[in-house]
């Protein structure tokens, strides 16, 4: 499945929900979104809080939320997400990395 396919499917679930509604009590703005991307990824970090194992299962439902407010915050900002990615992994492969090997 490509990002395409992925953040149509996520729109179809917010819309279904109804809240791209005007008067969703949930309102869908850039903001919004990133702050809840920000908090689902502080839950991926409370599953490595006490060590350094996670239940497979349950981290793989919150890098899943994580993974929805990206597509849905890149979305609202009219972000190509998958041509950003590719763009930043070509500007990381011309950067010096100190601890990286063979640099």
């Amino acid at each position: 499945m490509t990002i395409q396919e992925l953040t149509d499917r996520m729109n179809a679930f917010v819309s279904d929900m109804g809240w791209y509604d005007a008067d969703s009590p949930c309102q869908q703005t850039p903001r919004n979104i990133a702050t809840s991307l920000v908090l689902e990824a502080a839950e991926v970090l409370e599953h490595f809080q006490w060590g350094e194992a996670a239940d497979p299962a349950a981290l793989a439902e919150e890098l899943a939320d994580v993974a929805l407010y990206l597509l849905q915050l890149a979305y609202l900002v009219d972000v190509d997400l998958e041509q950003a990615i590719l763009d930043k992994l070509a500007r990381n492969y011309t950067r010096r990395w100190p601890e990286a090997k063979g640099r």
